[in-house]
């Protein structure tokens, strides 16, 4: 009997880690899936897995490229209400978070939209949180089939870079639109206030079939994440991978399903292992995540989303 379709919707996989994390689940046939990913320039996306693949079929999968800008919330909704439409009332079995960049908080007056906070907070955390809201009703939709891993994941794709924020309570101040703080500092801090986000959702969750695994690639100078970090990056580095490496890691939050017995224990590491929760144990604040995560109707109701 063939393997039932798993649905993808992702971010972040026009190009770096997601790429080759979406190449290689469309190389494989034994499981088909049907991929929904967005991108800023959904054309060029389209272009780039056609040259990947060489203008082959992509049989037994399906690709659907949808435009996606997470810098603008309106763009958010307009792609989930999209995504949806594709589903026809099919589940989510994946939702792959792994859009991410390095700005920093530069001197503007205002971040994207008129938002108080910078664009990397914006399109790291503040977007792709609204998108699940935006996408949980498919998220929570029964499977088509009652198997052991039938049960439906958020994979979001954080980073080792969180154990530099050492006092969360300067991230209110960091994090705004205009604070001159620089891209590597903020990435950590933005990546930071993703995974409280991971926990928010893993709470917001737990009595579900829904999963949340948060995930490092390790450090990976190949994607050019260190742009707009002014952090250079290269090979020559203690703990460097390959963006290959990166995606097998990324890969494994797909599948692995030897989960902890103590629920806080979600960050699987580049090299395999379960974080103990003392190593994120500052992202374990619920009141923290809690302010940094609010609910769609608070989201819709500050920027006027809510007749969109």
């Amino acid at each position: 009997m063939a393997a039932t379709a798993k649905t993808v919707v992702a971010t972040g996989a026009s190009s770096g880690l997601g790429f080759h994390v979406i190449k290689h689940l469309l190389s494989q046939t034994s499981q088909p899936y049907n991929f929904i990913l967005g991108a800023r320039d959904a054309s060029r996306t389209q272009d780039a897995y056609r040259s990947a693949f060489q203008g082959a079929s992509l049989d037994p999968h399906s690709l659907d490229i949808l435009p996606l800008e997470l810098a603008d919330l309106k763009s958010v909704k307009h792609f989930a209400k999209q995504t949806l439409e594709k589903l026809e009332g099919k589940r989510i079995d994946y939702l792959f978070l792994n859009a991410g960049i390095t700005n920093g908080a530069g001197t503007e007056k205002a971040g994207p939209g008129g938002s108080k906070w910078c664009e990397a907070l914006v399109v790291n955390h503040l977007s792709q949180h609204y998108l699940t809201h935006l996408l949980l009703p498919a998220l929570l939709r029964p499977g088509s089939d009652t198997t052991a891993d039938s049960n439906s994941r958020i994979v979001v794709v954080s980073s080792g870079a969180i154990r530099r924020v050492t006092d969360p309570s300067t991230l209110e101040e960091d994090l705004l639109a205009g604070s001159g703080k620089d891209g590597n500092t903020v990435y950590a801090e933005t990546k930071f206030v993703q995974l409280l986000g991971a926990h928010w959702w893993r709470r917001k969750l737990k009595d579900t079939a829904c999963k949340v695994v948060a995930v490092s690639p390790g450090l990976i100078p190949g994607t050019g994440i260190g742009r707009g970090s002014g952090l250079v990056l290269s090979m020559e580095m203690k703990d460097a991978k390959s963006v290959d490496e990166g995606a097998q890691s990324i890969l494994r939050a797909f599948t692995r399903d030897d989960f902890p017995e103590d629920p806080n224990r979600i960050f699987l590491t580049s090299w395999g292992e379960w974080w103990e929760s003392e190593t994120i144990g500052k992202t374990l604040d619920k009141e923290l995540q809690d302010r940094w995560c609010p609910e769609k109707e608070e989201i819709e109701t500050e920027k006027g989303l809510k007749d969109f």
